[in-house]
């Protein structure tokens, strides 16, 4: 059992008793991070954040499951977030995404909505396939194996009608 999935074992309880889920564990060097998020998604707040750090905190400072000095950090998985579970992917079904598939193959990237999470696969429907936009809407089947990285993608609202200029940016 790798330390992500005994921490994760050991804090979820707590996590949740704290009004929010544990979307990830990462442990990278000498941190280890826990994700969480708001039921169903949403954001969480930053009493949130410190809510679950205290209690997850104490369990693990209680049971001491990592040898050595960590540095224990809670955060939300943000609005571009990354992939990697079977979990993840389950929970973003609707949204836009990119994926990056594994150098040996021919299609690099795809961007779309993913559609389906399938035993060892993901269905998206493709808008973009290596930078390209496609004419139309391609269904594209993606086994787990092949890919790179997976993240979410937050459009930050409309895009400007051709011919208008953007007035953030004060272009056109």
């Amino acid at each position: 059992m790798t330390v992500e999935d005994q921490v994760s074992e050991l804090v979820n309880e707590a996590v949740v008793a704290c009004g929010v889920e544990l979307f990830d564990v990462e442990y990278i060097g000498a941190t280890l991070r826990l994700v969480i998020t708001a039921p169903g998604g949403g954001g969480v707040s930053t009493d949130d954040l410190a809510k679950v750090n205290r209690a997850a905190g104490a369990i693990l400072d209680e049971t001491d499951p990592i040898p050595g000095r960590y540095t224990l950090e809670v955060s939300s998985p943000g609005l571009e977030r990354k992939l990697v579970k079977p979990k993840h992917y389950e929970r973003s079904i609707g949204e836009e995404v990119i994926v990056k598939l594994l150098p040996h193959l021919d299609t690099r990237r795809i961007k779309g909505k993913l559609t389906e999470v399938i035993e060892d696969a993901i269905m998206v429907d493709a808008i973009e396939i290596d930078g390209i936009d496609l004419p139309e809407v391609s269904p594209q089947r993606v086994e787990l194996t092949d890919i790179d990285k997976t993240r979410t993608v937050f459009e930050w609202g409309p895009k400007p009608k051709p011919g208008q200029p953007n007035k953030k940016r004060g272009k056109s």
